[in-house]
C-alpha cells in the first residue's frame, strides 16, 4: 500500500519563507482548489492519501516533504533550515509514529526533506541554505546501520536539491544543469529541463506515473518524448511560495 501524507494549505501561506523569488500575491482559494486537484492526482496514481488539518500559524506547512525523510525501515524527522518551519515537525512526528520507528536530526544540524533525493540505497542530499554539513553527517550515521549511503551534493542558486533534480525512472533523472552537476549522479541517464522553465526540475514519480507541474509544458514535452507517462497538475499558487510537486506530500510504502 502506498501512503501519501498531505496537509491542507495554511491560511497564512502568503507569509511563506522565500529565498529565490520575489513575493507575489497568492490566491488562497485557488491554492486550496489546486491542492485538492493535486490530491486527486495522487489518488489516481494509486496512493491512499492521509489528509492532515491546516496549521493556521505555520505558513509553509503545506510543504510536508521538508519535515521528514521516510524510508522503508524508519523515518528521520528533520530540523528545517528556516527557524519558522521547525514547529511543523512536531505535528508530523505524531503522524509518522504510527507508521515508522523515528529518529531525529539534532541542533546545530539543519535539514529540509526537499534536499533529499533517494535512489535505491543511496540518499543524495543537497548542501543548500536550508541543509548543512552537520545534518548530512548525522543522517549518514543514523542510516548506516540500515545499509544506506549518504552523499552530499553542492548546489548553485536554488532552494533545494529537488528544485534542480528529481527521478523519472530507476536509472533516469530530470535535471537542471544550471543548479547541479550531472557528475554527482554516476551511472544515471538524464532528461534536461528546458532553460525557459525555472520550475522544471521538480517531478514526482509514483509507480509509472510522473506527476508534473502544468507551468512547464516544454519540459513536459521532453519527458514524454523520452517515453514517460506524465500527469500534469496546476500548482501555480504554491509555486509562488517556492513549492513544487514533491513538496506537498510525503510518499512511502506501507505493508498492509
Amino acid at each position: 500500500m502506498r501512503i501519501a501524507v498531505t496537509r491542507e494549505v495554511s491560511s497564512a501561506l502568503q507569509h511563506c519563507e522565500l529565498s529565490y523569488q520575489q513575493r507575489a500575491e497568492i490566491d488562497l482559494q485557488l491554492a486550496r482548489a489546486q491542492h485538492r486537484g493535486y490530491i486527486q492526482v495522487l489518488e489516481g496514481a494509486g496512493c491512499r492519501v492521509v489528509e492532515l488539518p491546516m496549521l493556521p500559524d505555520l505558513a509553509d506547512s503545506v510543504f510536508v516533504e521538508d519535515t521528514a525523510v521516510v524510508l522503508d525501515e524508519l523515518a528521520v524527522i528533520t530540523r528545517p533550515g528556516a527557524e519558522s518551519r521547525r514547529p511543523e515537525t512536531h505535528a508530523m512526528q505524531k503522524v509518522l509514529a504510527g507508521y515508522r520507528e523515528l529518529r531525529s536530526i539534532s541542533a546545530p544540524g539543519t535539514l529540509d526533506g526537499g534536499d533529499v533525493l533517494r535512489i535505491g540505497r543511496t540518499l543524495y542530499v543537497g548542501l543548500s541554505a536550508r541543509s548543512n554539513r552537520t545534518a548530512i553527517d548525522e543522517l549518514a550515521l543514523i542510516l548506516a546501520p540500515f545499509g544506506y549511503r549518504v552523499n552530499s551534493v553542492p548546489l548553485r542558486d536554488c532552494l533545494h536539491l529537488k528544485t534542480a533534480v528529481t527521478q523519472l525512472a530507476a536509472d533516469t533523472l530530470l535535471i537542471d544543469p544550471r543548479h547541479v552537476d550531472k557528475r554527482a549522479f554516476p551511472g544515471m541517464g538524464f532528461v534536461e529541463v528546458d532553460p525557459a522553465e525555472p520550475h522544471g526540475g521538480n517531478a514526482l514519480l509514483i509507480g509509472a506515473t510522473v506527476i508534473y507541474p502544468a507551468s512547464c509544458p516544454r519540459t513536459q514535452a521532453r519527458i514524454e518524448a523520452s517515453g514517460y507517462r506524465v500527469q500534469s497538475v496546476d500548482m501555480s499558487e504554491t509555486e509562488k511560495a517556492e513549492g513544487g510537486v514533491t513538496c506537498c506530500s510525503l510518499v512511502f510504502e506501507q505493508a498492509g
